[in-house]
């Protein structure tokens, strides 16, 4: 449970910018998936960013062009705010006769008051939201607080490039998947609480570190990160099944047909790819040739 709050970030949102990097231009890595005369494309994103990294790499931008279809986790630029807001209810608030209070203890409750109350945020705003949701609100919080914006997110790029290329859309999940995919993540409010608390000084840290792996393509730096993230304690293999391995698992039953088929663009969270149940090593088993395209 020692990284929480750190996996919660990088796992669910991967929280990053170049507001604070020293690398002057920003080469992810790519990959390149073959197999039977197929070539497609494989690029771990951030979902989040600044100004500074508006504009993706021609090479990214040349992988889109070459490809029929581009593949994301979720294409949620089809629903306006209010559909979103509409469908994310249900799994967001709380049953009506309980209360965020409720669901955690007194101490627990009173450091959130503090912690929203010294962002300018009453918390009986949050009444009716379940733990996780005021978890997703305060991360939130911490990342527009640094600068960070959506609208800057690598997802976002990739998908307002293909849409402009005309390429086809594949979203691996529905808004509802993933929304069921948090709550299962919520269901231990207080020790969640705790540790988020206690590690919230690091989270600049981490972000700063975190960025320079991927702005670089470190992969090395971005598995370390990804064992970080998924500890061995009882949660943290938890989350790693649930985040991850699960997730993996059914996106390579829609991906392994495609890439058949299709010259495809892949773009999911970059902690999807490395590690044994990591997409990279799950496509290499079922006998795609994947190598890394040199920026």
């Amino acid at each position: 449970m020692k990284f929480l709050f750190l996996r919660t970030c990088v796992g669910i949102l991967l929280f990053t910018t170049l507001l604070f990097s020293p690398f002057g231009h920003v080469a992810p890595a790519l990959f390149k998936v073959e197999k039977n005369g197929v070539s497609s494309y494989l690029l771990g994103t951030v979902h989040v960013g600044t100004p500074k990294m508006e504009g993706l790499p021609q090479y990214v931008t040349q992988a889109i062009n070459n490809s029929t279809q581009v593949v994301v986790e979720v294409d949620l630029t089809q629903l306006s705010a209010a559909q979103i807001q509409k469908r994310s209810a249900p799994f967001m608030q709380l049953p009506a006769d309980k209360t965020l209070a409720s669901e955690v203890s007194k101490e627990t409750y009173q450091t959130l008051k503090s912690y929203f109350a010294n962002a300018g945020v009453d918390i009986t705003l949050f009444n009716q939201y379940r733990p996780w949701a005021v978890m997703v609100s305060m991360l939130q919080l911490e990342y527009q607080r640094l600068g960070f914006s959506e609208q800057y997110g690598i997802d976002k790029q990739v998908l307002t490039h293909a849409k402009k290329a005309n390429k086809k859309i594949v979203s691996l999940e529905t808004l509802e998947q993933q929304l069921t995919m948090l709550s299962a993540l919520g269901q231990s409010g207080d020790a969640m609480f705790t540790e988020t608390f206690k590690h919230l000084g690091d989270v600049e840290y981490y972000f700063v570190d975190l960025v320079d792996a991927w702005a670089t393509g470190d992969m090395a730096k971005l598995t370390s990160y990804y064992h970080l993230s998924f500890d061995d304690s009882q949660y943290g293999q938890y989350s790693e099944q649930v985040m991850l391995i699960d997730r993996n698992n059914q996106w390579m039953k829609t991906l392994a047909p495609l890439l058949l088929e299709h010259a495809t663009f892949i773009a999911v969270g970059a902690l999807h790819l490395p590690e044994q149940h990591g997409l990279i090593k799950q496509l290499k088993q079922r006998g795609f040739k994947v190598t890394r395209i040199t920026a």
